[in-house]
């Protein structure tokens, strides 16, 4: 009951604030990076070390730029996650520009599923748009780590099935994909990797941005078990509120090391991150653990 009672209280602020145009709500933002950067200064250590170890050629001017517009962007995810309570299809059709999506209904037609991977680049809430740009009988569905507060896991809940995508709790992912498959179901996942693996799997590594990096195998392993094929989606930002997401086929690595196509996902990554740095999550402690 409490837990109930939380919630629909929570639910209903948030759907308030939700209500409100866009502009003003990015007015709302601009206040929340000013108290964030310059006040409460969440993670700026952190973040300057993420920078400084990644572009240690950088001037610090340019590094410093790179830096402000991350929590900018940071504070604009949040906002655009919270307008997804009230957020017609109107205004997804003129703010998310999607492409390749006919490469998604090319590989349904050839009866595989498939993994699409991608990272915390530019807002990740608003990704599972792409649910809208194809045609074919596919399920879209998300890997999702739930969250110890139930209450903000319910919420999140709430705003991420906006689109009509189907969230998986982690523990259940192996169980709901093949699940899928039994039932002759095509599915479409989407796999965020590119956060530190827990650290009983700290088991592949490779050099990410410059670093030895372990790296999560999670959406290789699955797709090699149902033959799925694999998908990146590329993640620009034109202007403030306007996202361009484009699908693009993974082609593995021509080498003998595991997990080829996690490796080559990582490599795209890593170019859509240096195209525009303010984008990726740089407040995430990546490099945390050695290669033992």
């Amino acid at each position: 009951m409490k837990e109930t009672i939380g919630y629909k209280l929570t639910y209903g602020a948030v759907k308030l604030l939700a209500l409100l145009p866009l502009w003003a709500l990015y007015g709302l933002s601009d206040v929340m990076y000013f108290i964030m950067y310059y006040l409460v200064r969440y993670r700026r250590k952190l973040v300057w070390k993420n920078l400084r170890r990644v572009y240690p050629e950088m001037p610090e001017k340019e590094l410093r730029r790179i830096e402000r517009g991350f929590y900018r962007n940071l504070c604009d995810v949040f906002i655009e996650a919270v307008k997804l309570l009230h957020f017609s299809d109107r205004q997804a059709r003129e703010r998310i520009e999607i492409h390749g999506g006919e490469l998604i209904d090319e590989c349904a037609r050839r009866g595989k599923s498939a993994v699409v991977m991608l990272g915390h680049v530019g807002n990740w809430e608003w990704i599972p748009a792409v649910a809208s740009s194809t045609s074919e009988p596919v399920i879209f569905c998300q890997i999702y780590h739930p969250l110890r507060n139930k209450v903000m896991d319910r919420l999140m809940l709430k705003i991420r099935s906006r689109f009509g995508t189907e969230s998986i709790p982690m523990n259940k992912t192996v169980r709901r994909l093949l699940e899928m498959e039994r039932d002759g179901q095509h599915f479409v996942c989407g796999f965020i990797a590119d956060q530190r693996p827990f650290t009983k799997a700290l088991h592949h590594w490779t050099t990410f941005l410059g670093q030895d990096t372990p790296y999560v195998t999670g959406g290789e392993t699955i797709g090699d078990h149902v033959g799925a094929e694999y998908y990146y989606i590329d993640v620009e930002k034109p202007r403030r509120g306007h996202y361009r997401l484009t699908f693009k086929a993974i082609e593995p690595m021509q080498d003998e090391e595991d997990f080829p196509y996690t490796r080559a996902y990582l490599r795209m990554l890593e170019q859509t991150i240096h195209r525009d740095p303010t984008l990726w999550l740089w407040s995430h402690n990546r490099w945390k653990r050695k290669r033992q």
